[in-house]
């Protein structure tokens, strides 16, 4: 089992590897050992999620989920597959948490008159400094 946070944990068999050959480091090994790992997740055919936690996940990591559902997660960093397999793993936990976080709603906030007046001030202030630099106007 994995453990996502304090409420939830995914079941390792829910979990699917792909692995390819790395364009990362591995010197001789790099065009022969397929080191590279992505980690497949089906969003809609998890046991462990509720509706709800579906449909926040599949809101929040829209560009990470494929058209059938899949939350493809990769990693080529290190030189072995077991370390690609880890980091693929830890990314996975850190992506989930992130998108099950509950937000607080945004409370809209005005500015106020003051801090208006203030800018136009400073705006005008800034103007005034501007003009002055100008060579005064000769009338004949």
């Amino acid at each position: 089992m994995l453990r996502i946070n304090d409420a939830l944990s995914i079941d390792e068999t829910e979990l699917d590897y792909e692995f390819a050959r790395s364009s990362g480091p591995g010197g001789q090994n790099v065009n022969k050992v397929e080191t590279k790992v992505t980690l497949k997740f089906d969003i809609e055919a998890s046991r462990s999620l509720s509706a709800e936690q579906k449909g926040r996940i599949a809101e929040r990591l829209r560009t990470r989920i494929t058209k059938d559902g899949v939350l493809r997660v990769t990693s080529q960093r290190h030189r072995t597959r077991e370390a690609n397999r880890h980091a693929a793993i830890a990314r996975f936990i850190e992506l989930l948490d992130d998108a099950l976080e509950v937000r607080a709603p945004r409370k809209k906030t005005r500015v106020s008159r003051a801090a208006k007046r203030r800018r136009i001030e400073g705006k005008k202030r800034r103007g005034q400094v501007k003009q002055m630099r100008k060579p005064p106007v000769v009338d004949d």
